[in-house]
């Protein structure tokens, strides 16, 4: 077998490791958002997302704090950026598509009971720090690695509002038996603590082989490690939000699917930005600067969509055309 095929079965391969350890992420993270008195909007945009969002964090880190050359600072600051694109348009395609193939529709009381309304509000929290990401990576100043610490306090202070609201009635619904201990009706907090470690530390691990395969293959298609972290490498650690998006909607989890999308992109506005803020000059060039406007598109488009309660299946799944729109640019403009 030759390098490149050995690539694709070990990129396919972790893909499958990806999906089955979500099955048990998302079992463990229910049970485990149950325990600690947490509603479906917390237990999304707070646990599931900050699981999932470990695997590009890590790779803005590793790339930025520890890379040595300004390649890998390029693939640290194109993580940073691409990860926001690939949710606010792929993840959301992804339930929007699910939801057709499936042949279901959101409930009417996801929108009647304010989760729509929750779901906006993260969407415009995104917006203005997305937007001062990009504002900063246009201008050179000294001391702009201490304008991390606004991002970082940004966070903590959305988990802090997200931790403070109120579970509706109707989140307590029936949960499937922990995979851990499948004969115990109710599980304790460490049964349920564990599963979910072990699934994240799994999802966490054949992230990495997968990314891995992308950084491999980068070269072979003839991608700069920048369009690489763009174009792929996003697709790559995106891709246990897009499993959880997956799982959820299957089991008719609308609010969880979307809130883990959602708090994931808070995630990406912040912890990424300020590492790159830290190690890097954040100096954006024009492919980046493509990503964030597209991304922007985005956002404002689900934000009036959740605004208005007007979010269908039909417009989630038309968001994926957006990546592709980007994609489009890049070869039209002679960016790649």
């Amino acid at each position: 077998m030759n390098g490149i095929a050995l690539n694709v079965v070990l990129l396919l391969g972790s893909a499958v490791v990806i999906y089955l350890s979500c099955e048990y992420f998302v079992n463990g993270v229910e049970w485990l958002g149950r325990r600690l008195a947490m509603g479906a909007q917390a237990t999304g945009t707070v646990l599931a997302a900050f699981g999932t969002a470990l695997p590009e964090s890590v790779v803005t880190l590793v790339a930025v704090a520890f890379g040595t050359t300004a390649a890998s600072k390029e693939l640290g600051v194109g993580a940073a950026l691409g990860g926001p694109l690939a949710l606010s348009t792929i993840a959301y395609a992804t339930v929007g598509i699910v939801l057709l193939v499936t042949h279901q529709q959101f409930p009417e009381g996801l929108a009647a009971n304010g989760r729509f309304e929750r779901l906006a509000r993260d969407q415009r929290w995104f917006l203005v720090l997305f937007a001062a990401k990009i504002g900063l990576g246009l201008v050179l100043f000294a001391g702009k690695a201490w304008t991390s610490l606004i991002f970082l306090a940004a966070y903590g202070l959305y988990v802090r509002i997200q931790m403070q609201q109120p579970a509706d009635p109707d989140e307590e619904e029936e949960l499937e038996p922990l995979k851990l201990t499948p004969r115990t009706a109710e599980p304790g907090l460490l049964p349920a603590a564990i599963q979910t470690g072990i699934a994240l530390i799994v999802i966490f691990l054949a992230s990495r082989l997968f990314v891995g395969q992308l950084e491999h293959l980068g070269p072979a298609l003839g991608l700069r490690p920048q369009l690489l972290a763009l174009l792929l490498s996003p697709i790559a650690t995106e891709l246990p939000e897009t499993m959880n998006a997956v799982i959820w909607v299957r089991q008719g989890k609308y609010a969880l699917a979307l809130a883990n999308i959602s708090g994931a992109m808070m995630i990406q506005a912040t912890i990424p930005t300020a590492l790159g803020l830290i190690f890097t000059s954040w100096h954006l060039g024009a492919p980046l600067i493509l990503a964030a406007a597209v991304t922007a598109v985005a956002i404002v488009v689900m934000y009036t969509a959740f605004r208005r309660d007007i979010a269908s299946r039909k417009l989630l799944a038309g968001m994926g055309g957006l990546y592709v729109v980007f994609a489009l640019l890049l070869v039209a403009l002679r960016l790649s």
